[in-house]
């Protein structure tokens, strides 16, 4: 299975393209600079050197030629603006989508956020408030493409432990925290579940193994 990931230098990204070429899949990473390919290609990764930001629904769909899905992992990170918040987390998906229909990719995972809205308010801290609602924006516009079996899986609070291969994933888990390794591990089942298409699931450590949960939510359980 040939999978694209958008934000393919990303800390859960580089994670997931080493769990996928050690099962043998091929994956390969979009990244924004030449650097970040050695990273990619430890990882089992093919780099693909693309500006999100820059390229048209035409351009990314010649980099998707091929693939069997796409997982959009792009995100612009803590410290960037609220400009960024909404030309990367909800342009940029838009466009992954955009690209995929043109590409004939029809197996879309989207990295979205708990908590994510496009009328979410948080008085406190207006650009995070800008980062849920580009969130939002974007997960709805994912999930109004019928030309695609998407995926929105949304974390909670993201940890760097080595992870516990125990989560709990459904439509709504209460907050909590889920180590990125997780979240990897469950983006790699779900990439090979084609019954969990069409859902928005939550996702937080728990007591159920990753096959469980994944199969559990894809009504298999």
């Amino acid at each position: 299975m040939r999978t694209v990931i958008a934000g393919g230098h990303g800390q859960i990204a580089l994670k997931l393209e080493r769990l996928l070429a050690e099962r043998g899949d091929r994956p390969a990473g979009i990244i924004r600079r030449p650097e970040q390919a050695p990273d990619l290609v430890a990882a089992g990764a093919e780099p693909l050197l693309l500006d999100l930001e820059a390229a048209t629904a035409p351009e990314l769909a010649q980099v998707l030629a091929g693939a069997d899905a796409v997982v959009f992992a792009a995100g612009a990170g803590p410290g960037s603006g609220a400009d960024r918040k909404n030309t990367v987390d909800r342009d940029a998906a838009v466009l992954l989508a955009d690209a995929a229909r043109l590409a004939g990719v029809r197996r879309y995972l989207m990295i979205s956020s708990m908590g994510a809205d496009a009328g979410a308010t948080y008085p406190a801290d207006p650009v995070f408030e800008t980062y849920l609602r580009a969130k939002g924006a974007a997960d709805d516009a994912v999930r109004a493409s019928t030309a695609l079996e998407w995926t929105v899986l949304r974390p909670g609070r993201l940890t760097d432990g080595p992870g516990t291969g125990l989560v709990r994933l459904a439509p709504s888990v209460g907050r909590g925290a889920v180590d990125r390794a997780d979240v990897a591990a469950v983006l790699a089942a779900l990439l090979h579940e084609r019954g969990t298409a069409g859902q928005t699931l939550e996702l937080v450590s728990g007591n159920a193994t990753v096959a469980e949960a994944v199969a559990a939510a894809a009504g298999h359980g």
